[in-house]
């Protein structure tokens, strides 16, 4: 078994098709083929089915995927290690960061870091805060950068800079005209909040239980996957929903939404990486650029 063999083996099970994996691979669809046959015949087990054209993962083919891509990823760390040891500040970093994260508060940390350290390469892969910190915990991920904490064994979390989340609704919405919002007024609107796992939903659920108030009462018509999908429901109706000010700053702005009088606590952006693994140059280098102070980009708006 070869560590080739591996990577052939994974992207053929990721995409289920030999030609697509060869095009991924830059290797031939007879090279693909090759690798996988021989895998196969080493170990004397069958990973695909051959169904038409298709090939589907065998149960044996779906028990070895995890273990291939274990492999993989011991023999990535193992090059990290030796060209950290070597002295060189290069190869691959993997970010795992939740959306609001990714699309307001990320991209131009990454650019500066970039900048100053060409050699490395950075991919970035969006999700919401517990998958960013699962990829971390399977190392599927380097580093996680989400809003909030997370209560998964073994990672460091170290908060990194402060966000404002708002409650906002749109015009149609009696809470438009700038009322103050109490408490038991949470109860009387919908609401369209993010998907369970976001950092976002999680810091207004904890804000609601210590206001004694149960999450689960709220009339959620709908959970959706993205900032840019809440603020466009409720610009369209009548429901209210809680985002980071960073996301609804310009739909405010622009009249579209409007944020209501009713105080959440700040919650912080963290940075997360994984407590047993080698923190290589890069790595290290990355962190202490995003823990640095930025007045110019941590301020959010009033």
């Amino acid at each position: 078994m070869t560590l080739e063999q591996l990577r052939v083996f994974l992207e053929v099970a990721e995409r289920e098709h030999v030609t697509r994996a060869a095009e991924a691979l830059n290797l031939t669809q007879s090279a693909v083929s090759a690798a996988i046959a021989a895998l196969e015949m080493r170990h004397a087990v069958i990973l695909f089915d051959r169904v038409g054209r298709r090939i589907e993962l065998t149960e044996a083919g779906r028990l070895f995927v995890p273990e291939a891509r274990a492999v993989l990823e011991r023999a990535r760390s193992a090059e990290t290690m030796l060209a950290d040891l070597a002295g060189s500040t290069g190869g691959l970093l993997r970010i795992h960061a939740s959306q609001t994260v990714a699309s307001y508060w990320l991209p131009a940390r990454l650019m500066r870091y970039h900048e100053r350290f060409s050699r490395v390469d950075l991919q970035l892969t969006v999700g919401n805060t517990q998958s960013a910190g699962e990829a971390v915990l399977e190392g599927a991920a380097d580093l996680a950068v989400v809003e909030g904490g997370l209560d998964l064994p073994g990672l460091i979390v170290r908060g990194v800079a402060q966000d404002r989340l708002v409650l906002v609704v749109g015009n149609r919405h009696p809470w438009s005209d700038g009322r103050a919002i109490l408490p038991d007024n949470l109860m009387e609107t919908n609401w369209i909040l993010r998907e369970d796992g976001s950092g976002t939903r999680a810091a207004f659920e904890a804000h609601l239980r210590g206001l004694d108030l149960d999450p689960t009462a709220l009339s959620i018509v709908l959970e959706l996957p993205s900032n840019e999908a809440a603020m466009a429901a409720v610009e369209a109706g009548q429901a209210a929903t809680v985002l980071s000010i960073r996301a609804a700053q310009a739909h405010v702005a622009a009249g579209r939404l409007h944020v209501c009088d009713f105080e959440i606590p700040p919650r912080s952006f963290s940075v997360v990486h994984h407590g047993q693994r080698h923190v290589t140059r890069a790595l290290a280098a990355l962190i202490q650029m995003l823990d640095a102070p930025d007045a110019a980009d941590d301020a959010y708006p009033g």
